[in-house]
Formats: C-alpha cells, structure tokens, sequence
C-alpha cells in the first residue's frame, strides 16, 4: 500500500485535511521510532520479535542485491508502541459499476483508497461516501510506503504477524519504492504482491532451505494466489457483463446480489483446495464493488504478472527492466502487458 505524504496548494481543503492527519500520524511514527540495532537489545521484547528484528536487514539485502529492489533507509527503525493502531484503507465503487473511486494527488496521480491512521477518520470517509449513493469499505494493513518521502519505521503490528506474511510485507513495500507508475493503482499493487510472494518463496530457500517449512508454506502462499486470482477474475468478469448491459440502475443493483450469491457458492466449493488461511475470510466480507475493488486491485493481476515472470526467465530483476522499458511508452501497463504477452505467445 502506498500512503500519501504530499502537500499541494492547489489541493481542495478537505484534501488538504486529509494530508495534514496522514502527516500528523507519520510523524508520530517517526517520533518514537528507534534504530532496529537498539530495539534487538532491549530485554523487554520477546525472542520472536527480536527473531523479527534480526531478519530485516537480511530481507532488505536479499531484496537489493538478489531481486534488484532500490537501497534505501526504510524498516532501518521500529516504533515499539504496543498499542500501535492498524491503517484504515477506505475504497469506494459506483454501485452499478465494478471500478474505484480514485482521488487525485501531486506526485502519485489518481489513488484508488485513502489510507487513515485515526479508525474514526476512516469512519466519517466511508460515510461521506455513502450518501453520494456510493459503495464504500474500510478495510485494514498493518504496512505502508511513502516512496521515499519518510523513512518508513516498523511496528510491533507487522512485526507481530507470522514469519512469512513479514518477509512478504517487506518486500511488497520494497517494490512501491522501486517502481511505482503514477495513477496505475492495480498495476502497482499486482506487481508489489507478485515480488512478495515470488521473492519470500526466493528468500525462505535460499535463507532455510527448500525444505524447510517457511519455504514450503511460501509455495502454499502462491498456489493459492493463482487460485483466488483465478476466482475473482472470473467473478469480475460476471459483475463486468451484468454492468454493461442495457439493463435500469435497479434492475442491475437487483441482478448483482444474484452474482454475488453465485460466487460465494463457487467460493465455497474451491474453499477445501486452498493451502492456507490468507484468504478464508473473504466469504465473512462484507460483499458489495467497494469491497471487491478494494481485493481486485491487488490480487486479480496476479497471473498475468506471473506470465511476465516466465517470459523474463523466472527473474523478478529482468522483469521489473522489461516493465520499466515498457513504462516510457505511457500507457496502460496492464494492457500492454498482456498485448506484448499475447503477441510473444502466437509467435
């Protein structure tokens, strides 16, 4: 997730309210963030924290040096805050229409969420946007990147999280401050989540060895990536026809409850072939565009990025070259994407 600490004139003054609690939170952040080296020595932190602690610098450097991600002084501090709050990510859809909400920012373009560190901030959004008759949802992560504006700390929240989730969360995080294409939110988040998964699955071999069970679970991870890629692709591609068809606002507001029962009986029935838990609470969500393009934007992308891994010879380096080349052009990166994919395949 990228998080926006940018400031602008010529922003609207909601906008600039918006800004200046992002900022306040940040700092607030950064004013009780100690050096990792410091925290590892502090005895009141347990030993899987400090486990935590001591694998930063060999991800950060495995994401440098193996992966091709750009150096930087982020995750070299900690905010040890035990009560540290979650961010609230608040996304909107029109309810006839299977696309996000975007807001626009110097810098970064058209964002398709709006990231709170105050949940009642997050609250009053989602209200706000309820009654332009929109869909809206405030969902939750426990990491961020600024792009290289602020030295992204830790928290004891990402710290906290099961080995493997921390590895992917670093180098998610790692990749926003690599690569990232102005106002292309699914593109930049589809890349982020495929240099996770693919460089911890990476990471966990080359650290504990093919075997071990961190590895072994980072292939579990992606297996069922491709499978919930898979799935929600196919029930965007429901929503997508129900949307553009001739039908009245009611009637397609009436028609989607249809698809959405439909996939969440699909959903049950591949359930038992998922690996691992990430994504058992999708059928608890509350459904409604919101929700979905709040997971679409992440993870629908998911295969196609795996077919420009491939097609670079499985090394995320050449990958992210092979994107970049593709970025001058100026365009949308998912479509010439899968164009170029698609070309290379008939050929």
């Amino acid at each position: 997730m990228v998080l926006l600490i940018v400031s602008s004139l010529s922003l609207s003054g909601c906008r600039l309210g918006y800004l200046f609690q992002v900022t306040a939170g940040q700092y607030r952040l950064l004013n009780g963030a100690v050096p990792v080296s410091e925290a590892i020595k502090n005895d009141s932190l347990s030993q899987s924290v400090k486990d935590h602690l001591a694998l930063v610098e060999r991800i950060k450097e495995f994401g440098e040096t193996e992966l091709g991600l750009k150096k930087t002084s982020n995750y070299e501090t900690v905010n040890l805050e035990p009560l540290q709050a979650s961010i609230y990510v608040v996304s909107a859809s029109p309810k006839d229409r299977l696309s996000p909400v975007t807001w626009w920012f110097p810098v970064v373009g058209h964002m398709p969420y709006l990231g709170f560190f105050d949940p009642e901030d997050a609250r009053l959004e989602k209200q706000k946007l309820l009654e332009k008759d929109l869909d809206a949802f405030v969902g939750r992560t426990q990491a961020y990147s600024t792009l290289g504006w602020f030295r992204d700390p830790l928290t004891l929240n990402l710290i906290n999280t099961p080995t493997l989730d921390f590895v992917e969360t670093i180098l998610h995080e790692m990749t926003h401050s690599t690569f990232y294409v102005k106002g292309q939110g699914e593109f930049n988040e589809g890349l982020a989540m495929l240099v996770g998964k693919e460089g911890a699955r990476l990471f966990m071999e080359k650290t504990f060895g093919p075997s071990h069970p961190l590895s072994q679970e980072a292939q579990k991870s992606i297996h069922d990536e491709r499978l919930f890629s898979s799935f929600l692709a196919s029930l965007a591609d429901d929503l997508n026809r129900l949307y553009q068809s001739p039908m009245s606002y009611e009637e397609k507001l009436s028609e989607r409850e249809k698809v959405f029962a439909s996939a969440m009986a699909r959903f049950r029935m591949i359930k038992g072939e998922f690996q691992t838990k990430q994504f058992l609470h999708f059928e608890r969500a509350p459904m409604n565009n919101a929700f979905l393009v709040s997971v679409v934007i992440y993870h629908r992308p998911y295969r196609l990025f795996e077919k420009a891994l491939r097609h670079c010879g499985h090394s995320i380096k050449d990958t992210l070259q092979w994107l970049r080349t593709m970025a001058q052009e100026d365009g949308n990166m998912l479509l010439m994407m899968q164009e170029r994919l698609e070309k290379q395949e008939r050929t």
